[in-house]
């Protein structure tokens, strides 16, 4: 990161934001350095859903760093809470109200991380007060860094970012996912994809909640949603979109807040349409 950049994202003379951008930077590049070289793989909830001593080491970076810097701050990461959902919504419950909370995905999209599928990211949110105030969102593997401070706008590489102007779904490029869970979200999120398909220019499923938030803040999609994602999935991504002029939701039209789970971002223009889409097709999830 350049000099110029850390000096853009200081947030009322404290250093919250260089600090999530200096270590979602570092975490990614060691990232990338274990690239094909990870040498355990383990199962959590299901078949598909894995973690890597990588994803735990960049965690243990991720908390130490910012440790150092905040050392009487909470931290939420992925990697420190038992596996399912009831166990991430008791976790964020505990902590939500805490003063500053960091909430951490330390490599969002870990099954395209252990397959070398380059799409994946760090994912780095600061919450005051249950509300999101610093958003990052790092890709190394394009040297992307998606960077967002709460009433102050939302940048790409240092270069304000914009929603998309599209005003219909059928004009629109989405993007949703394959949840772990295929008890509940799984079908759920394929009523969705059966529904919306039609109606969209077309759906991309790249693996990566957090960089799929990004793309819809940097004009990239018109519009992401996915059934059962967790805080961390979601914190970073949510603040990024809305900060360049998009839309976050539930499923079914309320407002983003951190125990959101089935989550429904847009450009604004496109979103009551696919709301809507969702709702027709009972697959909000709620």
């Amino acid at each position: 990161m350049t000099n110029e950049e850390n000096t853009i994202y200081t947030v009322s003379g404290k250093s919250f934001t260089a600090v999530a951008i200096n270590t979602a930077a570092k975490a990614g590049e060691w990232i990338k350095l274990k690239l094909g070289a990870h040498a355990s793989l383990a199962l959590k909830s299901s078949a598909q859903d894995l973690v890597t001593e990588v994803d735990k080491g960049s965690e243990t970076m991720i908390r130490n760093l910012i440790k150092t810097h905040f050392p009487h701050h909470s931290i939420l990461g992925e990697e420190g809470v038992a596996p399912g959902a009831e166990a991430s919504a008791k976790a964020l419950r505990e902590m939500q109200d805490e003063e500053y909370l960091w909430i951490v995905d330390p490599i969002d999209g870990t099954t395209n991380f252990v397959h070398g599928f380059p799409f994946f990211s760090v994912s780095i949110a600061l919450a005051h007060r249950g509300e999101v105030i610093v958003g990052v969102v790092y890709d190394p593997n394009r040297d992307e860094l998606f960077v967002a401070e709460k009433g102050k706008g939302a940048y790409v590489k240092g270069k304000k970012m914009s929603v998309s102007k599209e005003d219909k779904l059928a004009s629109s490029l989405v993007a949703t996912g394959f949840p772990a869970d295929g008890r509940f979200a799984l079908p759920t999120n394929l009523k969705g994809i059966e529904a919306v398909a039609p109606k969209v220019r077309n759906i991309r499923t790249a693996g990566s909640a957090a960089l799929h938030m990004a793309y819809v803040a940097a004009g990239r999609l018109s519009g992401f949603w996915e059934i059962g994602l967790n805080s961390w999935d979601l914190a970073a991504g949510a603040l990024l979109v809305s900060e360049a002029g998009g839309r976050v939701t539930d499923t079914s039209g309320q407002p983003y807040q951190l125990a959101v789970r089935h989550v429904l971002a847009s450009n604004g223009a496109i979103h009551d349409e696919l709301r809507d889409t969702l709702v027709g097709a009972g697959a909000t999830g709620l």
